[in-house]
């Protein structure tokens, strides 16, 4: 596998390449839920490349860039075995030359709610980051995991808006035994936070079923908030039911449920569709 960590490596590896290509950015300490990922972009493109890149744009001074965990070499290994082709490895300096990290591009409105009223400076780094990957890698397709699901709605109005060629690809959340949606953040957690995260997607689910059955969307709301609050969670930022495609308040179908919640130091979000 071709590991690239300079803007020159990439180039002579991109020429190198044939047929289509696949992108899977990620930020590294990689779980199966990226090599979901990978995979999907195995099955749809004859060549696949995966960043890692833990991008400081969308980090707020108060949040866990500096303890973000870092595991290169064992990334590595997991997206070789998982039949990725090359891995885009830059450092800051390369993504971001001159510690310059101004961006002309500007998050669409789906970026306004939830994530971005509790994150204010998280979607500008994530479209200033994912755009100059599509710029380096020149991919015809990249692949974004559904359980960050604001972001994915983000991703794909940058691409319309900026009419990038690049097709946006949701792949489904890839959970854990006990249903806990893959995070690289779960590894934070202890034995006795793992027990009330777990709550979490079994709330949202039942959430989901009570909407099918019929339940107001006012009335499932408060009894999931009560639900989480008696689980242990710590704080709730958010739980709300949404259009699924615009993130605004909606009673139409489809609608999808997203929540972030705080148990301890730790952030998760979740989302389940109805």
């Amino acid at each position: 596998m071709n590991i690239l960590k300079t803007h020159d490596e990439l180039n002579a590896y991109r020429g190198t390449v044939r047929g289509t290509l696949g992108l899977v950015p990620t930020m590294g300490a990689l779980h199966d839920g990226h090599m979901a990922l990978v995979k999907a972009a195995r099955e749809q493109c004859d060549t696949v490349i995966a960043s890692i890149f833990v991008n400081p744009a969308q980090f707020a001074p108060h949040e866990d860039l500096d303890t973000y965990p870092r595991t290169l070499e064992e990334d590595i290994k997991k997206l070789e075995s998982a039949g990725c082709d090359a891995v885009w490895a830059p450092g800051v300096e390369e993504m971001y030359p001159g510690d310059n990290m101004d961006s002309d591009i500007v998050p669409a409105a789906v970026s306004l709610p939830l994530e971005g009223e509790h994150r204010p400076h998280f979607f500008a780094g994530v479209v200033n980051v994912v755009s100059r990957l599509f710029d380096q890698v020149k991919p015809d397709s990249a692949f974004f995991g559904e359980k960050d699901y604001q972001q994915l709605q983000v991703i794909k109005h940058m691409v319309k808006d900026y009419d990038i060629p690049v097709d946006v690809i949701g792949v489904p959340i890839v959970r854990d035994e006990n249903g806990l949606a893959l995070s690289s953040r779960n590894r934070y957690l202890s034995a006795e936070e793992y027990e009330v995260a777990v709550h979490l997607n079994r709330i949202l689910f039942a959430m989901a079923e009570k909407l099918r059955q019929g339940e107001t969307i006012q009335d499932v709301k408060a009894e999931a908030l009560l639900e989480l609050q008696k689980a242990g969670f710590d704080s709730i930022d958010y739980c709300a039911v949404r259009d699924a495609e615009t993130l605004l308040h909606s009673i139409h179908h489809p609608l999808r449920i997203l929540a972030a919640v705080k148990i301890g130091t730790t952030r998760l979000i979740d989302n389940v569709g109805v």
